[in-house]
């Protein structure tokens, strides 16, 4: 038989001290992220460039899940008040919307039409197969 391992640091600290700190390691790759489109001038959100380097950390052993796990349970347990402020945001921006209603009408006929044509030259031009006849 082998020994079992032992409990790693992160398992013996308390749980507010795992949840702030995995809600550190998640706001440090967040600002990495961040800091790297900057630099780079990546036409990316830095969240998203973030989220990839801690994908990538994850995947190559550099992070352990457990560290970032209670923090990350946390946060996806209040996920639908984080899009409160954007509805509120989205609602309160909805009457300029009506401004826009000619122009959203012309661009949605637009796409149509440009479809339907799309669709017709390429109905013109893609001959069908001639079916093979059978004989038994």
């Amino acid at each position: 038989m082998t020994p079992a391992a032992p409990p790693s640091i992160t398992a013996r600290l308390p749980a507010t001290t795992r949840f702030v700190l995995g809600l550190g390691l998640l706001m440090a790759f967040a600002a990495a992220g961040d800091v790297l489109v900057r630099v780079t001038g990546l036409p990316l959100p830095g969240s998203v460039v973030g989220l990839a380097l801690l994908w990538a950390a994850l995947g190559t052993g550099l992070m352990k899940l457990h560290w970032i796990a209670p923090a990350a349970d946390g946060l996806l347990g209040v996920l639908g008040l984080l899009f409160v402020p954007a509805t509120v945001g989205f609602i309160q921006f909805l009457s300029a919307g009506a401004a826009w209603g000619l122009w959203l009408l012309v661009m949605t006929a637009g796409v149509l039409v440009g479809a339907g044509v799309a669709g017709v030259v390429a109905s013109k031009l893609v001959r069908p197969e001639p079916q093979a006849t059978e004989q038994a």
